[in-house]
């Protein structure tokens, strides 16, 4: 399966750009364990951050910036197959689980859920 990583990225942030870096980096956390179980991680940031960049993307929260973020995860979820869901507040991720069920794709919050994951031992909190 196509799975989106969810979870907070700039959320309670305050824009700082370690902050988001360390979101991010707990985003990826569960890559590996999906690759391994055959699924294929994908996480809308790794896609929007190239884009905006390209785009002339100067400042978190700028206006090319909020033209290609959220609009990237929907895109994305036009393919997916799945959400994994990561604890943590965060409206975009929030909006990503609310158009998978709208789509009526599994939305996982628990990485031992999703198939082939059981027994994978990747705390997805920190």
């Amino acid at each position: 399966m196509l799975i989106l990583i969810a979870g907070p990225y700039r959320s309670g942030t305050g824009d700082d750009a370690l902050k988001m870096k360390e979101n991010l980096t707990r985003l990826e956390r569960p890559s590996y364990a999906l690759f391994r179980a055959g699924h294929i991680p994908i996480i809308g940031e790794w896609v929007a951050l190239p884009v905006w960049n390209a785009g002339g993307g100067k400042c978190v929260g700028d206006d090319l910036y909020n033209e290609v973020f959220h609009p990237v995860a929907g895109r994305l979820l036009q393919l997916c197959d799945a959400v994994l869901r990561l604890p943590g507040a965060s409206k975009g991720a929030d909006n990503d689980v609310r158009i998978a069920e709208g789509r009526g794709i599994p939305v996982y919050y628990r990485l031992e859920d999703v198939p082939g994951c059981a027994g994978a031992d990747i705390p997805l909190d920190r």
